[in-house]
């Protein structure tokens, strides 16, 4: 379990009784996949809260980020909106200003609560939220057995939906608190590092694929969940490209850094020039500099000595772009990555686990989307407009929640995820 640098605050223990009584009412009956898995992706979201105090869990360190404790809450949300509320005999809301307080974007549920006022929320309490968290999860255990082994395909779709939503959740925890203990003077470490991670990594070698021009199938296909923003599967037409077959790393940054790639105009699109004078940006975001020259990385881990074999992490769209440029190279379209992946092989070829990489694709509907109808239609295809598509996953991204096809979007400013790139060029 991680450790936490401030006093832990420990998870109720009466809370996590609410649940396992509800599970032990069930055991003398086979336990269906779904009440497992239900149980197992709730509770990595406590798993993940448990090394932070409920002033932890109650700040909010920038308007895109948001306190941990209303992660807590909205995706404890998303259930009780969308499945207690519409399979639940009797359905009786667990507080009824909850529906607005944490509502994210969903106009068609009703009010919403700003965004940017969120860690301004001193109530409810966390330990309210957790007893929130509690009721719903005993409920839809409930629910779930009630349902039987073969449950009704819509109530199957909406809890595989809420699912992944709190497993995306999840991710956004780590790196909203990231961002959260960054900004702290004291750079508190989020856990203890671990052995394993002490030194420098193994350098990776860099080599190039290329891959003839040709129609190219992309898109989400066969069995398996996938949000409505990856369908239809469809056809593309790629010229001949190449794939580097690594992710950069943080030495080949550095050299872009300390060559003055942060001060040449002519690397940078227009509105990205802007917005690093703007923000007087001149390195990635967790990036320092001591007195001695030393570089440094903020991590969960802490303050620690750049390793320059590691991936480059916390990049904005703009700031890979110009490094692309500077390097001879640019970015890969969404068409040319999910082609590439399947296809580069290799012990380290970092296509998913260690960073979301920015392609040069505008996250776009494709050939025939379609949204779903309701407010859960709300999911993705709204925000079609102003935003790059990144491919991959993290080292935040829970295990099971990547696949070749998943759509990631972010604004071009967006630095505080787990954002890399990877190389391509035209032949």
């Amino acid at each position: 379990m991680p450790q936490a640098i401030f006093k832990e605050q420990a998870l109720d223990a009466t809370i996590d009784a609410v649940i396992d009584a509800a599970v032990h009412e069930l055991d003398h009956r086979p336990r269906d996949q779904w009440s497992d898995r239900y149980r197992r992706v709730r509770r990595q979201s406590q798993v993940i809260a448990e090394p932070l105090s409920a002033e932890d869990c109650g700040a909010q360190s920038m308007p895109d980020a948001s306190p941990v404790k209303w992660h807590l809450a909205h995706t404890t949300w998303f259930f009780e909106t969308f499945l207690l509320e519409r399979f639940e005999p009797h359905f009786c809301a667990f507080h009824p200003q909850f529906r607005m307080l944490f509502n994210s974007y969903y106009e068609g549920v009703g009010q919403r609560f700003a965004r940017s006022q969120r860690g301004l929320l001193t109530r409810p309490s966390l330990e309210e939220v957790q007893a929130y968290r509690a009721d719903v999860d005993q409920r839809m255990l409930r629910l779930l057995q009630s349902a039987g082994s073969a449950p009704a395909p819509e109530l199957v779709q909406l809890l595989e939906l809420g699912l992944q939503h709190e497993q995306q959740h999840q991710e956004l925890m780590l790196t909203d608190i990231l961002h959260l203990l960054f900004i702290n003077p004291l750079k508190p470490a989020y856990q203890a590092p671990l052995d394993d991670l002490q030194g420098e990594s193994c350098a990776l070698p860099l080599a190039w694929h290329r891959f003839d021009a040709g129609v190219v199938e992309i898109g989400h296909g066969g069995e398996g969940f996938c949000f409505d923003n990856e369908l239809p599967r469809h056809r593309q037409f790629v010229e001949a490209y190449s794939c580097a077959s690594r992710l950069v790393n943080n030495g080949e940054y550095l050299a872009f850094v300390q060559a003055g790639g942060y001060r040449d105009v002519s690397l940078w699109l227009s509105e990205g020039w802007d917005w690093r004078c703007r923000e007087r940006i001149a390195h990635p975001l967790y990036w320092q500099c001591d007195e001695q020259g030393q570089w440094h990385e903020f991590s969960e881990y802490g303050l620690q000595r750049l390793d320059p074999q590691r991936a480059v992490l916390h990049l904005s769209y703009y700031e890979a772009d110009a490094y692309a440029r500077w390097a001879g190279a640019r970015l890969p379209t969404e068409a040319e990555w999910e082609h590439a992946a399947p296809r580069v092989r290799g012990p380290a070829c970092e296509f998913f686990g260690v960073a979301w990489q920015w392609t040069s694709s505008s996250y776009a509907p494709y050939p025939g989307f379609a949204a779903a109808p309701g407010a859960v239609g709300e999911y993705n295809g709204k925000f079609m407009v102003n935003q790059y598509v990144l491919r991959g996953s993290s080292m935040a991204t829970p295990l099971n929640h990547a696949r070749l096809s998943y759509r990631n979007f972010f604004p071009a400013t967006a630095r505080w995820q787990c954002t890399g790139l990877r190389l391509a060029r035209s032949e």
